[in-house]
């Protein structure tokens, strides 16, 4: 008889999750266009094995005999896409992430730990991922309620965080909860009517004590910044990416450029600021994102003309009203003047390395993790195509199969 917790996983996650509590299978993918993310190259009429949860080969050749054999008949396949900047926090949110395309995601900023929780259920095999990056709560002048629920040590913060040593005791008890990043506001946010995104929050000497607190356990630092004033700090700090970064200055994308600094913009949910429904869907922002957009897409632009290393961010928490993808990230940048391979790769290359996962995820390689999507046509001629996937494993799972839509016999 099943469990409780199996028929609620499979509730939320469909067959992942009892697969992915069954192990992976091997899985033999024939009849599909590779697309190599790295150079740009397509081998046509590939074959690719998954084994293990992992990609064993990427070739011509027959498969395996009486492995799971799925032919794509002329599809496209290509590593699964990385969401670098995601509230995500829910079972069903995952399953929503999955269903996007997105094998990767790096959470910026929940409550109760969730985006740990997660994370270990991945690993686990309990439920078919994304992969999760987490960071917990995210530092800021006045702290989540739930955070002091979470740690009552910090209670003699809840007047507000401020200073660097008030800072370094927020960082030690979030990385006390096991997380890979930290988070940490430098300006106000866009998404409240009642904030300024430009008005800076913490100076660079605060922001140094989190980027230094943070590195003595080894974990990065990620840095929301609308505001020029705000971002200059948090680089100079030695954070690893800017977050927005709507009202960046020449001199600070070359500061960001010179220190290999990432910048993930978030274009996509500046968009969902304007355009009714979504996650934000308030005249006050509304009116707000107007001016905003076509700031942030100067900045993009003269970002990725000064060499920046930009990577894809959805800022969603893919709830039931979220409209924001990766997919739509993608297809902007290249409106934007991106090539497309420089767009994809901002989704998996440039996203891996950001998060310091490469060496597992974020393209078809032998011995990575068995993350790829499958989509009709070719996303190097036309990015679009990214937003009708067909088919997504995760960790050797098949978590979603649309290939075939026929009405058997």
């Amino acid at each position: 008889m099943r469990s409780a917790w199996s028929i609620f996983l499979a509730a939320q996650l469909g067959g992942a999750a009892v697969a992915a509590a069954a192990g992976a299978e091997t899985i033999v993918l024939v009849g599909g266009n590779v697309v190599d993310v790295r150079t740009g190259r397509v081998t046509p009429n590939a074959t690719v094995v998954l084994r293990d949860g992992k990609i064993a080969s990427v070739g011509t050749g027959a498969g395996p005999a009486g492995a799971r054999t799925v032919d794509l008949k002329g599809k496209y396949v290509l590593p699964g896409l990385i969401d670098c900047h995601t509230h995500l926090a829910t079972l069903a949110a995952a399953r929503l992430a999955l269903e996007s395309g997105v094998t990767t995601v790096r959470s910026a900023g929940v409550s109760n730990y969730a985006d740990v929780g997660l994370r270990e259920l991945v690993r686990k095999g309990a439920v078919a991922g994304p992969d999760v990056v987490a960071t917990g709560y995210h530092v800021r002048p006045r702290l989540a309620e739930e955070a002091f629920l979470s740690d009552p040590s910090l209670s003699n913060l809840m007047a507000g965080v401020e200073g660097p040593a008030a800072l370094r005791q927020v960082v030690r008890t979030v990385l006390s909860h096991g997380v890979d990043f930290i988070k940490v506001l430098a300006t106000e946010r866009a998404g409240t009517a009642d904030t300024d995104p430009r008005k800076q929050t913490y100076t660079e000497a605060e922001l140094r004590a989190v980027v230094e607190e943070a590195a003595a356990k080894g974990v990065p630092v990620l840095a929301h910044a609308h505001g020029d004033e705000g971002a200059r700090a948090a680089v100079k700090a030695g954070v690893r990416s800017i977050e927005h970064g709507t009202y960046l200055s020449d001199e600070t994308l070359a500061l960001m450029k010179e220190k290999g600094t990432y910048y993930v913009p978030t274009y996509a949910t500046v968009i969902d600021l304007v355009e009714p429904g979504g996650d934000y869907d308030v005249p006050a922002l509304r009116n707000r994102g107007r001016h905003m957009l076509p700031r942030l897409r100067s900045t993009v632009q003269r970002a990725h003309r000064q060499g920046v290393r930009i990577a894809t961010g959805a800022d969603t928490g893919y709830g039931p009203a979220s409209l924001t993808r990766i997919s739509h990230e993608v297809a902007a940048f290249v409106e934007m003047g991106f090539t497309p391979l420089e767009a994809l790769q901002s989704a998996t290359t440039v996203a891996a390395e950001l998060l310091r996962v490469e060496r597992t995820t974020g393209a078809l390689d032998p011995g990575l993790d068995a993350d790829l999507i499958v989509v009709e046509g070719n996303p190097l001629a036309d990015p679009v195509v990214l937003q009708d996937v067909l088919l997504v494993v995760s960790n050797g799972h098949v978590a979603l199969d649309r290939l075939n839509f026929a009405k058997q016999p």
